[in-house]
């Protein structure tokens, strides 16, 4: 074929890719099959993703769009291509990968992601350059967002810049068939960032008295030995210690002021998590995957004999039949491990309910009196990044904590929120999240921790301004709780009247339920759904507290239509650490006490409350003095919990009550028990006519157990197959009081920080199916108040589509 004939075959096209797409191999994906294909052309990144300039015959280049989707990387995810003519007089000789340009943000950045095969490989490989070297990555794995500092995603733009390539490594950088082809942190021994393990207290130490290979093999003889490691990891630091060695642990609970909360677990391979858990294929996928999530996994019920100096320390979680286990996720990690074969503690490195420290300085102010090492690097850390927590349930992965390997991976939008204003949304107290809602996309922080903390809610403000500069982001609305107190509240009424924005207050349960649709993808002109929303607290629209909640709820707007009992808190915030207010306040509601020493005066619990200062109480409760009334199902778990001796006195973290109460069921009970013995419940009406679930009758039947001395585990599953079945009986009621031609309201939405707890979840769930409903519930988002920010957003967007 001659010059003209070829020339009058080719033509040109801009192609522009967005969605995650930088840093993840994707450029060199793109020139190896252009290459393949014979197009000529550019690729490159800028700040809305990747723009392909190619030119060659018009199949060619759809083959190469058509490829591109099919032979993506791993870590990248297309979100978007657009084609658009190019003028064939630019047409290069050639194609090649061209520098970043640095225009508005508009794309997004690859979550960090766990090291992979190939790495790990070389790492044990004594035959290549990267032997025992803590930081080898390729474009597959390793640090993104923890790294990065601005758009596009090159090597300048990250915390990396201060490491100039050595040759090696510069080579393997300009290969664009080499794996580390533009892969931002590549680096080796000879020029990258190095490891550093030093005494907290100062004092000089000899690395050969613990190894005589590196920092990462002594510091894994530190852990053996029973010392306790501070650890600067991929998003910050981590304190570690042998997960087998009781007097550790319990030093490590001290000295991080953490009297019983569960420790997260680290493990070398999925040999050494079996011998403690049983582990599904689909919890071993979770384990070996990118993000590398802790994963709460049960308890094996007959653990294997074996060198019982291996079994895990009963404080490592006291009280629960899970454990939440990880896996090796850095080189660092695999190095640390490699001769652990039991399983290390690696817990945040803070004291308790504080955010994790990032920099040296504060690390070692913080943590020297907990470590008795820091072993650091010299690599900084961009922005804290937390370890993601998921559980398998009902067969479903369910993200509890979204953080590490997760955020910011950007969340698609349903239909009809495509074209939508630019919210900012910001999160809820506890456990915060905030979102920027643009572009079709919902970007959903990583895990920021509860606001009550001055210096989490320090570490909020300074993320805040860190994604808004970095994703150059200005809201056209901003979206908060309708709680008044909340410190995200308050930030967005400052914001709102200095920026002069519309602001857009949400109730709370009627978030968990948008942020539970936008999980599921439901439209937005979608009917309504009954939505069951149940946590601890949160506004209501009368200025009463709610927390047991049954919504008929779109985006737009929500009705309440069934309720839990409101019942006091006694002392307010008291009643949260405090269980045994919440279970003297419901008996109060129920019987009062005369009844109550009448029918049960020999029972220990009589014994504890009447020791209590009740004539105050009992003050505070008619006057309503300090004793907000809240409908709230998890000060129902709390007052159970502590009725049957879990937590009475003192809640040492948010929802030790139901979270032990729900390890202590007798499974034998739960599953083959005659169902006449379920704690029963009742359906009345408030005043006002609403219907709302009664526990008289629950507590009657409890406090008959007890006086007959009934197990715990027995009186834990009648309590949860009761709780379960007036759920479903309440929805079942509402619906079909709801049910038109119109509107068939078949479908149920489950959200809440209450239903994390496995089976409540799980026999509502299939309670509700029986009976011919479609259950939404939560995977990808937290149903705890991590999703909040992203049902705000959600609702803020759908209510200015509707004034438009």
């Amino acid at each position: 074929m001659n010059a003209s004939a070829v020339a009058a075959n080719v033509c040109g096209e801009r192609i522009r890719v967005r969605g995650t797409v930088q840093g993840v191999g994707f450029r060199p994906t793109v020139w190896r099959i252009a290459h393949a294909l014979g197009v000529r052309g550019r690729v490159t990144n800028d700040g809305e993703g990747v723009l392909i300039e190619a030119w060659g015959a018009p199949e060619a280049l759809s083959e190469l769009v058509e490829r591109m989707h099919r032979e993506a990387p791993p870590l990248a995810r297309i979100e978007q291509v657009e084609r658009s003519p190019a003028a064939t007089n630019d047409m290069p000789s050639d194609f090649r990968i061209a520098a970043g340009e640095s225009t508005s943000s508009h794309t997004h950045i690859a979550p960090d992601a766990a090291a992979c095969e190939q790495c790990v490989a070389e790492i044990f490989d004594p035959f290549v350059r990267r032997f025992r070297y803590p930081f080898t990555n390729c474009t597959h794995c390793g640090p993104r967002l923890s790294i990065v500092e601005r758009v596009p995603y090159d090597r300048a733009n990250t915390t990396m810049a201060c490491f100039p390539m050595c040759a090696a490594c510069a080579t393997e950088y300009e290969n664009p068939a080499d794996r580390r082809f533009h892969a931002q942190p590549i680096a080796c021994h000879i020029c990258g960032p190095q490891l550093l393990l030093t005494r907290c207290d100062g004092r000089p130490h000899a690395l050969d008295a613990v190894t005589f290979l590196d920092e990462a093999d002594g510091a894994c003889t530190l852990l053996q030995r029973g010392y306790v490691l501070a650890i600067q990891g991929l998003g910050g630091y981590q304190l570690a210690c042998d997960a087998s060695n009781v007097e550790v642990v319990e030093r490590l609970r001290d000295g991080k002021q953490r009297e019983r909360k569960p420790f997260a677990l680290m493990a070398r391979d999925l040999d050494v998590i079996r011998r403690y858990c049983e582990v599904s294929e689909a919890e071993a996928v979770l384990l070996g995957s990118a993000a590398a999530p802790i994963v709460l996994l049960e308890r094996v019920t007959h653990p294997p004999a074996r060198d019982p100096r291996h079994a895990l320390a009963d404080a490592v979680a006291p009280g629960i039949r899970t454990l939440g286990f990880m896996l090796a996720n850095t080189p660092l990690h695999h190095l640390l491990l490699k001769r652990m074969d039991r399983p290390i503690v690696l817990t945040s490195g803070n004291l308790c309910d504080e955010p994790q420290a990032i920099e040296r300085d504060d690390a070692r102010h913080r943590l020297s009196g907990i470590a008795d090492y820091m072993l650091e690097h010299d690599r900084p850390i961009a922005r804290r990044v937390d370890d993601s927590v998921v559980r398998v349930v009902g067969g479903k992965t369910r993200i509890i904590r979204r953080a590490r390997g997760y955020a910011p991976a950007p969340l698609p939008l349903p239909p009809g929120f495509v074209r939508t204003p630019r919210v900012l949304a910001f999160g809820g107290e506890l456990k915060n999240t905030f979102c920027l809602w643009r572009d079709g996309n919902a970007v959903l922080s990583a895990h920021i921790g509860d606001l009550e903390n001055v210096l989490t809610r320090a570490d909020y403000h300074r993320a805040l301004a860190d994604f808004r500069t970095y994703f150059e982001f200005t809201p056209d609305v901003l979206a908060c709780d309708l709680h008044p107190e909340y410190a995200s509240t308050k930030l967005a009424h400052m914001e709102a009247q200095t920026a002069q924005l519309p602001l857009v207050p949400v109730q709370h349960h009627h978030a968990h339920i948008a942020a539970c649709l936008i999980d599921n993808n439901v439209p937005r002109d979608a009917p309504p759904v009954l939505g069951v929303a149940l946590d601890g607290l949160g506004f209501g629209d009368d200025g009463m507290l709610w927390g047991g909640e049954f919504l008929l709820a779109d985006y737009c707007t929500s009705t309440r239509v069934g309720t839990f009992k409101p019942v006091a808190m006694l002392g307010g915030e008291a009643a949260v650490h405090e269980p045994w207010r919440n279970t003297y306040a419901h008996l109060m509601a129920g019987m009062g006490w005369a009844n109550f020493a009448m029918n049960y005066a020999e029972l220990d619990l009589y014994r504890f409350l009447e020791a209590k200062p009740r004539e105050l109480l009992d003050g505070m409760n008619q006057h309503g003095v300090n004793a907000p009334r809240a409908s709230s199902c998890g000060r129902l778990f709390d007052a159970v919990a502590a009725a049957v001796g879990i937590a009475r006195e003192h809640a040492a973290y948010e929802g030790q009550g139901a979270v032990e109460l729900e390890a202590a069921i007798d499974h034998d009970c739960l599953t083959n028990e005659d169902a006449r013995l379920d704690y029963p419940f009742a359906i009345p009406r408030l005043a006002d006519g609403l219907p709302y679930i009664e526990p008289l009758a629950m507590w009657q039947a409890l406090l008959g157990d007890l006086v007959l001395a009934t197990p715990v585990g027995v009186m834990a599953a009648r309590f949860h197959r009761g709780l379960a079945g007036i759920i479903v009986r309440m929805v079942d009621r509402l619906a079909t009081q709801a049910r038109t031609d119109d509107m068939p309201m078949n479908r149920v939405a489950l959200s809440g920080g209450v239903f994390q707890n496995r089976v409540l979840f799980e026999r509502v769930s299939i309670g509700l199916e029986a009976k011919g409903y479609t259950v939404l519930t939560h995977s990808r988002v937290p149903c705890n108040d991590g999703g909040l920010a992203l049902g705000q957003a959600a609702i803020a967007a759908a209510r200015m589509l509707r004034q438009a």
